[in-house]
């Protein structure tokens, strides 16, 4: 398995990677059609942030991004995992990477507002919720979740 920069002929892939893995918590394909642009991942979005790819057995199963939102503050933006490698340590896998990477650049802060079904994981990971806000679905909430470093 390797991790490796996105470039920007990987936006199709990620944005498959994120459309079927937001369809394994159950959304409809209809919910997903309405959140087409909000998870579809352009050749622009990947060259403007950091975008960072999980290879397994020259197959993308996964990948995190994330935007400097201060000189020692970011959000993580996106972090996706194929529905087949849910659940199997491939997540903490890309977040371990990722948190290594922030602690790297002496990041102080991070960020990230949640899939509601993903809470449980950024929890045990060792984010704590501050907050949350209220999705185009009636009653569901997406947590706000911060880690100091």
């Amino acid at each position: 398995m390797t991790i490796e920069k996105a470039t920007t002929s990987d936006n199709e892939i990620l944005t498959d990677i994120t459309k079927k893995s937001k369809a394994y918590w159950g959304y409809s394909v209809e919910q997903i059609l309405k959140w087409n642009q909000n998870l579809t991942i352009t050749q622009d979005y990947i060259r403007d942030n950091k975008v960072f790819k999980l290879i397994k057995e020259n197959v993308v199963i996964g990948y995190y991004s994330y935007i400097f939102e201060g000189q020692k503050h970011v959000k993580m933006d996106n972090l996706f995992i194929l529905p087949e490698y849910i659940g199997k340590g491939f997540g903490k896998f890309l977040l371990l990477d990722f948190l290594n990477r922030m602690k790297e650049a002496q990041i102080q802060i991070i960020t990230l507002d949640s899939e509601p079904n993903a809470e449980a994981f950024y929890s045990k990971m060792g984010f704590v919720k501050i907050g949350e806000f209220e999705t185009s679905i009636k009653n569901r909430f997406m947590p706000i979740m911060e880690m100091k470093l």
